[in-house]
């Protein structure tokens, strides 16, 4: 029988956080004076009293690890009760969303994908605009977490391949996942403190500096103003590039540079073919931006660098409607938001580390029909790749293809045309925030598509966030009788 109590201990605990955090917008709307704050008051007493009441109930079944199905469930159900609770302040405050756009945009937050359903953002109350910064930046250290302890010890879409680099964790994930926890987030919190000071530097509001830092370091998007980071174009454009491209990096070659070690950073294959990708479709982008289009140069090689950058990381900022740009480029653009960051980072979508290892399969697939006899072996940063590497990568590549369809298709049943539907559905299940189109396009938003397509799009936010077998393997009959 499935131990249900030490599952629903981190959660309560997680939720009683997630209410503390409430308190901070509190303060900022008194500070400001506005009348939104009995809100968060309200919000962050019933979170705190319902996660400690959880905690406090499934306590007395608390052991030194997990089991992988307590891991398992956990990890999906995290991502379920914290939208729960997040979507409180956005149904109670001045927004005034119904209960399914409250938790679309909490999921949207918590998952860093920046899809929103809110207009007006820019004469809101700041302690809502603060508390959707702060849905994402808990979101984006959470899922380094995730991603860096437990779905490398379950086995999840390759990402074994990088348990040595995640400090061993088998047996211990709980002990050993507050102290990776700890190191993370000092590293997390000084990079968001930086970016803020930087945004400051070149010019931003105190206020939207810090919102934007929370909400570029955890690539998730969110921003105050309804044109975006079009509110900031220039040099703040090129700094956000910068800080994106950094949350996109794997958080433990940070530790490591912590400990005294920068070989690693540098050696690392994934992150020397991320930035290649940038450099190449940042001067592909701007040689056809300056031959289609009258850009100066210097203003097609920012728009291109902060936009690229964005959708790459899955970050979701737009700082111009680049369905302005041509068919092309939009073509380029949708499929970039299918590549994503380093695994191991705040970054989204598919990750690097996984074409590189299905490249380096096709490679000695074709080798092998040369040369029939020969032994090959596919390689990863120079390390021979297991079959079961192999496998779980392949499994990987097929069910988002196939989750992708499915997405598409239910969305399309619900009356949305086929551009809205294909580009809503890669947007959600890659977590890259603005799909394609009038509606849903950077210069739209989620807000007109129907109830149904935003219940559909949330689990897809879902589902992609946590690298979609370790949602779907909780739905097996299988599971459940283990």
């Amino acid at each position: 029988m499935l131990d249900l109590r030490p599952v629903g201990y981190v959660i309560g605990l997680l939720v009683a956080i997630l209410g503390a955090t409430m308190l901070l917008p509190l303060l900022v709307d008194l500070a400001d004076r506005q009348g939104n704050w009995p809100v968060f008051l309200e919000s962050a007493v019933f979170t705190i009293l319902a996660g400690g009441l959880m905690a406090l109930s499934c306590a007395n079944g608390v052991k030194e690890g997990l089991t992988i199905q307590q891991t398992f469930l956990l990890t999906t159900s995290v991502w379920v009760a914290l939208p729960l609770f997040g979507a409180i302040p956005l149904m109670l405050g001045a927004t005034g969303l119904s209960f399914t756009d409250a938790f679309f945009e909490a999921m949207s937050g918590l998952t860093t994908t920046g899809s929103t359903v809110i207009s007006g953002l820019d004469s809101l109350p700041h302690g809502l605009l603060l508390w959707r910064g702060i849905l994402q930046w808990l979101g984006g250290i959470g899922i380094i977490v995730v991603a860096m302890v437990f779905l490398p010890e379950l086995r999840v879409g390759g990402m074994q391949i990088f348990r040595s680099e995640a400090f061993e964790t088998m047996g211990k994930i709980l002990p050993r996942a507050q102290e990776i926890a700890k190191q993370i987030s000092l590293i997390y919190v000084t990079l968001t403190l930086i970016c803020m000071m930087v945004y400051t530097l070149l010019g931003m509001q105190t206020f939207d500096a810090l919102v934007h830092a929370l909400t570029t370091m955890s690539t998730g998007g969110f921003s105050n103003y309804d044109a975006s980071f079009g509110t900031f174009s220039g040099p703040a454009e090129y700094a956000a590039s910068v800080f994106m491209i950094l949350a996109a990096l794997p958080f433990v070659r940070y530790v490591q540079l912590l400990h005294g070690s920068a070989e690693p950073l540098f050696r690392d294959s994934q992150i020397r073919v991320f930035l290649a990708v940038i450099a190449v479709l940042v001067t592909v982008t701007t040689g056809v931006l300056l031959s289609i289009f009258p850009h100066h140069p210097e203003q097609a090689v920012r728009e291109a660098l902060f936009n690229i950058t964005s959708i790459i990381s899955g970050t979701g900022y737009a700082s111009v409607d680049y369905m302005e740009w041509g068919s092309f480029l939009i073509m380029v653009f949708f499929f970039i938001g299918l590549i994503g960051g380093c695994a191991g980072s705040t970054a989204c979508s598919i990750k690097i580390f996984r074409y590189q290892l299905l490249f380096s399969s096709i490679k000695v697939q074709v080798q092998r029909i040369r040369a029939p006899s020969g032994v090959f072996i596919p390689r990863y940063a120079g390390r021979a790749v297991g079959p079961d590497v192999l496998s779980s990568v392949i499994s990987f590549f097929v069910f988002f293809v196939v989750t992708m369809g499915v997405v598409s298709w239910l969305l399309a049943l619900t009356g949305l045309d086929f551009i809205t539907s294909v580009s809503g559905a890669a947007a959600a299940l890659a977590n890259i925030g603005p799909g394609l189109g009038d509606t849903i396009g950077p210069a739209g938003n989620f807000a007109s598509l129907n109830d149904g397509a935003k219940w559909i799009l949330s689990a897809a936010m879902l589902i992609g966030r946590l690298e979609l077998l370790a949602v779907y393997a909780i739905l097996t009959v299988q599971f459940w009788r283990a």
